[in-house]
């Protein structure tokens, strides 16, 4: 009797330790928990307080080694304070214990590209992928690692991969565009434009130029020379040539600038025209640009505008908005083009309201048109052949005021083809 007595408070200790031993591993989950989403809501702060998230996510650590998202937590609040040794740390340890923590990936990624340690991130990326192939984010950092270290062979294979992948997709499509600017070409092009006038005893107006083009990872420089013959009444109304200097000139991010200068001692051209623009390329697609331009006559009268832009890439599409500003009122224009194949492929329309200074056929007669209106609307494609020759086309229809409520209509016959080597 007394031996079951005994055995049976021997069952009753051990039932009390486990019921102990129960609740105190769910206080400890409910208080590890409860560390979590302080740590979380205070990260989604417009200021979280890293350091006071660092000494939480020591203590949850403590609580409960086997919850990686503490050490997850650990190493983003180190790598926001700028403590990379430590927050590399914590990132190798959560995909070590569990590779299914994709912003451990993303965030060691992120790391390697900053730091300049691209073969790392490299190898890193393609482990990514390999276990999370459907996820674009991973492939990307892949391209953004080879574009860092310059390797645009490497940048342009796996493009035109992901590409097959995401068709039609903005981001991928801006950065082929990029891409297709940063490898090294040269370009030698001949460009003719043919403009009939309805007005009687006015045109038609000849305007044909020769350039050569340089591009490089910098970005590329232009040397072009150009020769106008406008008619009146079958007499030549004006002739000469202009000498031009263009560049496209790239910055970090994907930025670049643009630059253009002109000269001319003949009065078919300005005597100057200048002009500068910054692009700013924003995710998803979304590029601004801010410039300005100036053109000075041959009568040394001069006009400076003011140019803003905006544009996007949906899919394959292209598209943007550029106004200029000046005292006699604004321009507008927006284009619009599909591409098809490479930078060089495409389909555009084009329509406008006022006379936009990077008009080169009606250049010299910016000042005059700039208080009357105009309504203007283009077709036109452009196409690579045989990897090595550009051909394009370009018909513009302008409804031009030439005096109040008096308008006459202009046709512009554009045709380039350019050589690439």
């Amino acid at each position: 009797m007394m031996k079951n007595i005994k055995t049976l408070h021997i069952i009753q200790l051990f039932l009390c330790l486990f019921i102990f031993s129960n609740q105190n591993i769910k206080a400890q989950k409910i208080d590890t928990d409860s560390l979590l989403i302080v740590i979380t809501n205070d990260m989604k702060n417009a200021h979280p307080d890293y350091n006071r998230n660092i000494q939480r996510a020591l203590l949850g650590k403590k609580m409960a080694p086997d919850y990686l998202d503490f050490h997850l937590f650990l190493g983003r609040n180190y790598d926001l304070t700028n403590v990379k040794d430590s927050a590399r740390y914590y990132y190798k340890y959560v995909i070590e214990q569990n590779p299914k923590y994709q912003e451990a990936f993303l965030y060691l990624i992120n790391l390697d590209l900053e730091e300049k340690k691209y073969d790392e991130g490299l190898i890193l990326a393609n482990k990514a992928i390999e276990l999370y192939p459907d996820d674009k984010t991973f492939r990307l950092r892949r391209i953004a690692m080879y574009s860092s270290k310059g390797d645009i062979e490497n940048e342009a294979k796996y493009l035109k991969s992901i590409r097959t992948k995401f068709p039609h997709d903005p981001e991928i499509e801006q950065r082929l565009y990029e891409l297709y600017s940063k490898i090294n070409m040269d370009r030698v092009g001949i460009y003719y434009n043919y403009t009939t006038i309805s007005r009687d005893g006015i045109g038609p107006w000849n305007l044909a130029s020769a350039d050569y083009l340089r591009q490089r990872i910098w970005g590329s420089l232009i040397g072009r020379v150009s020769y106008a013959k406008r008619f009146s009444s079958n007499y030549i109304m004006a002739s000469g040539l202009q000498f031009e200097v263009e560049s496209y000139l790239y910055a970090k991010n994907n930025n670049y600038s643009y630059l253009d200068a002109a000269y001319s001692q003949d009065d078919a051209f300005p005597e100057l025209r200048l002009g500068y623009s910054y692009f700013h390329n924003f995710k998803h697609g979304w590029e601004a640009d801010l410039g300005i331009r100036y053109i000075k006559s041959q009568d040394n009268s001069d006009v400076t505008s003011l140019n803003i832009g905006l544009g996007k890439y949906f899919g394959s599409y292209w598209l943007n908005l550029r106004s200029f500003i000046q005292n006699e009122g604004p321009s507008f224009t927006f284009t619009s083009r599909y591409y098809y194949k490479t930078k060089f492929d495409y389909v555009t329309l084009i329509a406008g309201y006022g006379t936009s200074p990077d008009d080169r056929t009606r250049a010299a007669e910016y000042e005059a048109r700039m208080t009357l209106k105009s309504f203007r609307a283009s077709a036109g494609f452009n196409k690579l052949i045989k990897s090595h020759y550009i051909a394009g086309i370009l018909i513009t229809a302008n409804e031009q005021e030439y005096t109040s409520n008096k308008y006459q209509t202009e046709l512009d016959f554009a045709f380039l083809l350019q050589y690439k080597f």
